[in-house]
Parts: C-alpha cells; sequence; structure tokens
C-alpha cells in the first residue's frame, strides 16, 4: 500500500512566547486533521518559539490518489499558513511505493 508523507518547516514571525508557538501550529494541525484525513504530527521538540516542523502522512491503496492529495495538501497549507500569519520556508512531499 503506498504512504505519502510531508515535512513542512513553518516559521511564526508574530511568536513570542510558546503560547503564541502552540496556538499557530496547534490551529494548522486541527484543520489538516480534519479537512483532508491526514495523520499530523510535530516533528522537533519546540525549544524554538518562532520555529516548527510538522510531519503529515496518509495512505491510500491507490499512488496517484496519493499524489494529487499531496498537492492539494501544499495548497490548504499555504491557504491555511497565511490566514495564521505564519510563513512555510520548506515543504517535501513523497509518495512512497509499495
Amino acid at each position: 500500500m503506498p504512504i505519502a508523507r510531508i515535512t513542512v518547516e513553518i516559521e511564526i514571525p508574530h511568536a513570542q512566547s510558546l503560547k503564541d508557538r502552540r496556538q499557530a501550529v496547534r490551529s494548522i494541525k486541527e484543520r489538516l486533521r480534519h479537512g483532508f484525513n491526514v495523520s499530523v504530527a510535530e516533528m522537533d521538540e519546540g525549544l524554538v518559539w518562532n520555529r516548527a516542523t510538522l510531519g503529515i502522512a496518509a495512505i491510500s491503496g491507490s499512488a496517484s490518489y496519493l499524489t494529487g492529495q499531496c498537492e492539494t495538501l501544499e495548497r490548504a497549507l499555504h491557504s491555511f499558513s497565511n490566514q495564521n500569519g505564519v510563513l512555510i520556508s520548506d515543504i517535501y512531499a513523497e509518495v512512497i511505493p509499495e
């Protein structure tokens, strides 16, 4: 079964505390989980207030479906980040075949 994974590095310029960081990251994670039925996890330790790394994973029987979902997720990430005042510094998407 193919697996899609996306790694997203974001910058949170308005974060002045760990609370600000958590709020921005939590908002993006919840919107992705509920809107796309994917798994989302924070991949760093959270020591830096203005940066975060998110990992997103999805599984499907079709690699072409996952490729399309990755493209849709990237567009949604840009939209969500603009709404939350977050900058995306890097996105890496990959579909791992069976």
